[in-house]
């Protein structure tokens, strides 16, 4: 008798197990789609036809440059949270997901990148800034993501840091200092402060640049070493900012090979349980007087970029940010970045390829 229970309940826990794992195939083979597809807006816009331009197409928004503590907190005596209180009141009218660009990087207030400033003014600066920032917008259900860290990294792999003057782009949270284990403070007080105050916000490492090994292997080693010091990482973002200089000149002219480090960075990131994020997506043109040709070359990088968003989104999260709807020119520089609408606000080429993706 003992014999014939034993059998029974082998065989009970044998068809339990087979279940368990039909069942874990299922949902394998049949894993869904994790794509978020979106666009910047500036402050003016809200009152301009680029907002109705986006609610058109996209419920994800990234308030452009509202959020930054260089707009937020330009001094230590004063607070300025008028445009991205706005832009939270507008998001909730059309129930729009939210990304927080608001990080501890070179957008910095001039007095933040005053040469004479200390580590102690500028780490007190720093943790004013991040902790009203965090509890602020914790508990305010459009906000979803928010940018912790940006351009910590150069495209060699070192870190980022403060030049003379204030009018250079530069990141002055380096001069508070380096850990016993040589890695930057700012970057750490900002993750612990984001983990504490910030518990209903995912929070993502922005970076900008290409592909480059160095930077990226930098940036991987700098997100597990925050963890490891028990902080929350969510996932990892990257400008995207296509031909904005030589380091990203390099995925219009070896697309192929970019776009496969790509797509090996998105794994490591799903892997690694973290979110993928393209946060500044847009396309500079050099020569003017050749837009249509240029507009084809960008629905073309734009069309093989989406094909590997997509496919990665089969194993996590994927997202995609617009920066800008329409063009946008730099001081210095003779051509322009281009988004999915020429400078009438007519689509473009790659409009077509962005509405699709969002569609899906």
């Amino acid at each position: 008798m003992k014999l014939i229970t034993k059998i029974f309940l082998i065989l009970i826990f044998g068809l339990i197990s087979l279940s368990c794992v039909n069942s874990k195939a299922l949902v394998q083979t049949n894993t869904p789609t994790n794509i978020v597809v979106g666009a910047t807006l500036n402050y003016p816009e809200l009152k301009t036809t680029k907002k109705q331009l986006f609610l058109k197409d996209f419920t994800y928004l990234t308030p452009a440059n509202s959020a930054k503590q260089s707009r937020v907190h330009p001094k230590p005596t004063i607070w300025k949270w008028k445009q991205i209180d706005d832009f939270i009141a507008f998001s909730k009218k059309h129930n729009l997901q939210v990304r927080l660009h608001g990080p501890i990087s070179p957008q910095a207030s001039k007095w933040a990148k005053e040469d004479f400033r200390t580590p102690k003014e500028l780490e007190t600066n720093m943790i004013e800034f991040a902790t009203a920032f965090a509890k602020k917008f914790n508990n305010e259900p459009t906000v979803k993501w928010m940018d912790v860290v940006n351009e910590t990294v150069l495209p060699n792999g070192k870190w980022f840091g403060p030049k003379k003057g204030t009018d250079k782009w530069e990141n002055p949270w380096l001069k508070m200092g380096l850990d016993e284990n040589g890695y930057p403070l700012y970057i750490l007080k900002a993750f612990e402060i984001a983990t504490k105050y910030a518990s209903n916000i995912k929070l993502v490492y922005n970076q900008n640049a290409g592909m480059q090994t160095e930077m990226w292997d930098k940036v991987k080693e700098t997100l597990l070493y925050v963890r490891s010091k028990g902080y929350r990482v969510d996932g990892i973002g990257w400008q995207g900012h296509i031909g904005l200089s030589p380091t990203t000149k390099a995925l219009k002219e070896n697309t192929e090979v970019a776009l496969k480090k790509l797509s090996n960075l998105i794994d490591w990131a799903h892997q690694n349980n973290l979110e993928f994020h393209v946060t500044e997506l847009d396309y500079f043109i050099d020569d003017l007087s050749e837009l249509e040709e240029g507009y084809k070359k960008q629905a073309e990088f734009y069309k093989k970029l989406v094909s590997v968003l997509k496919e990665k989104s089969k194993t996590g999260v994927v997202t995609l940010n617009l920066w800008d709807l329409g063009v946008r020119t730099k001081k210095g520089k003779k051509g322009a970045f281009q988004s999915i609408y020429d400078s009438n606000l007519k689509p473009t080429p790659a409009y077509k390829i962005i509405k699709q993706l969002s569609n899906n």
